[in-house]
Parts: C-alpha cells; structure tokens; sequence
C-alpha cells in the first residue's frame, strides 16, 4: 500500500484512528461485534511484533498466537489461525509504519486490565521457543511504554519471564 493510498483509505473509510492493518483483519472476524473485531484484530497484529522482532516467527510463536487469539476472540481455530497469518503478513509488509498506529489503537479501546494482560501474553508469544531475544524483550518493553504501562510493572512482569532471557541465559 502507498502512503497516498493509506491517507486516502485513512481520510474516507473507517473509524476515526483505526488502521487499515486492523480494518483488514478485523474484517475475517465478521461473526463478532464490531468492537471485539477490532480487539482481537490489534490484539493479534501487537503479537506479531514481538514474535517477530527477530525476523523470524517460530511456529512455536505461531501457535502461541494462535492459541491467544482463539481464546481471547471465542474463534475456531481455523479463523484464529487465519487472523494471525493476517496479522504476520501486515507486520512483515508494513511493519515500521503500522507498529505504533496498531498499538496505538490497541491502547485507545482496550482497558487498563487488557492492556497489563497483554504484557504477559507478549512475554508468553515471545518465550514459546524456549528464549526470548533481547530484540524481543526491547520490543515487550516498547509496546508496554506505548501502552502507558508503567517500568516498574513490565519490569514485575518480566521477572516471571526471566529465566528464559537469553542474556540472563548465557551468564555463567
């Protein structure tokens, strides 16, 4: 998509704020009130940073998303994994751009709970391989400030995660 087509797309469709990222996914979750589309949608495309903030999305990643998605959206899980390959596909495509619009978004109609809960479900996508990165962990802690979730509680949250960190890992 051209930056001209995203502000024309931006300027005449949908809701004030909300990506065509979350437009195009929510769009597979038709059997679900608008809202929660947009939930699940953003929810699924926030995953994807993480899991592929080293380049690379593990299937166990894959199947952790999966597994979140049909949970948190009540989908089959045809749908679920459908939603996340989606939600892969935009975050390797546009990526750079749409990272902080989705979050963004994700932030703007999630609550306080949803938003802490998250953190945790990152850690669990980012760790599903048995290592989380330090990519991966810079990326948990970027989403989380984008979040609003205050240091002190992704760090509380982190420490629950902290065997897994590969720098912690490596250490004598």
């Amino acid at each position: 998509m051209s930056l001209l087509d995203w502000i024309k797309g931006s300027a005449s469709g949908g809701r004030r704020g909300e990506t065509e990222t979350v437009r195009k996914i929510a769009g597979e979750l038709d059997k679900l009130p608008p809202e929660r589309a947009r939930h699940v949608a953003a929810l699924a495309y926030v995953l994807s940073r993480v899991a592929g903030a080293d380049h690379h999305f593990s299937p166990e990643e894959t199947g952790t998303m999966v597994e979140l998605v049909r949970t948190e959206g009540g989908l089959p899980e045809e749908q679920a994994l459908l939603v996340v390959e989606i939600a892969k596909n935009q975050h390797r495509l546009f990526g750079g751009t749409e990272n902080y619009l989705v979050t963004r978004e994700f932030r703007q109609i999630a609550t306080d709970a949803d938003r802490r809960q998250l953190i945790e479900w990152l850690f669990a996508v980012s760790a599903a391989d048995q290592a989380i990165t330090p990519d991966e962990d810079a990326q948990v802690r970027q989403i989380a400030s984008e979040l609003g979730i205050p240091h002190d509680e992704f760090l509380e949250a982190r420490l629950k995660w902290s065997q897994l960190r590969t720098v912690v890992k490596k250490r004598p």
